[in-house]
């Protein structure tokens, strides 16, 4: 299967890394473009237009508002249509290409090493399409979790948003690990480490945060401490805020 990629941003070059194929690529910046293609040994194309001429399936990574231009372009076009933007329901995607089986993803950006998170909402007339082959061929870049599409935006938060609030905890950890004197590299070299050990190690037993919680969390011992610590600060209430204000701002 020949994709062929509109735009090549830093999702869009962090899902064609971590599919590993070929692809024919546009962008109104043509360096980028060119970059993102030579490094796959696919090709970057002059117009949207030749792209979607040549490709099994168009996967549209520009800017959201640019949906119906970009639609006006290509959609008598298109074989099939594969979607990674943000707040643009399958709904409005199908419209934009009528008649044209439809695919919505939300990727994040450890897709690019293999280990991400893609949602994925299918459109009216999926099963018409190459879904079997698309599913696994995005499979590549890390698990594939189907979701109603209601519940896209507050996933999207969790998941896409994440690495960012994730990378925000590291930079905490080495603040504070700076603070009593180490390192600061050491610091979040050590959080960094940690925070995928601990992943790895909830894969391999169900994903149960309780039950690692208490095996580390003696009673009255440290770790618990540092917890009520967490819980105090308010922690879980910054999260549950994070989480909230990119569901409204998505829906909006």
């Amino acid at each position: 299967m020949k994709l062929g990629l509109i735009g090549a941003g830093n999702m869009a070059s962090a899902l064609a890394r971590g599919i590993g194929e070929p692809v024919l690529v546009s962008d109104v910046d043509a360096e980028r473009a060119r970059a993102l293609a030579d490094e796959l040994g696919g090709q970057a194309l002059d117009s949207n237009a030749d792209v979607a001429e040549r490709a099994d399936v168009v996967v549209l990574c520009h800017k959201p508002a640019q949906l119906e231009q970009v639609a006006a372009e290509i959609a008598d076009k298109v074989r099939a249509v594969a979607s990674i933007l943000g707040a643009t329901r399958t709904e409005q995607i199908e419209n934009a290409y009528p008649g044209v089986p439809v695919y919505r993803f939300i990727p994040n950006l450890p897709a690019e090493v293999r280990r991400g998170v893609l949602c994925y909402a299918p459109g009216t007339r999926a099963s018409e399409g190459p879904e079997t082959e698309l599913l696994e061929l995005f499979g590549r870049a890390g698990i594939v979790i189907p979701l109603e599409e209601a519940l896209i935006e507050p996933a999207m938060a969790i998941m896409s948003c994440g690495p960012a609030f994730l990378a925000a905890v590291v930079d905490a950890l080495a603040d504070a690990g700076e603070a009593h004197g180490i390192e600061r590299a050491q610091a979040a070299r050590m959080g960094i480490e940690t925070m995928a050990g601990t992943a790895e190690y909830l894969g391999r037993h169900g994903d149960d945060t309780a039950g690692l919680r208490a095996r580390v969390a003696t009673p009255g011992g440290t770790t618990e401490r540092g917890l009520h610590a967490l819980e105090e600060a308010e922690m879980p209430r910054a999260f549950r805020a994070a989480v909230d204000s990119v569901v409204e701002m998505a829906r909006a």
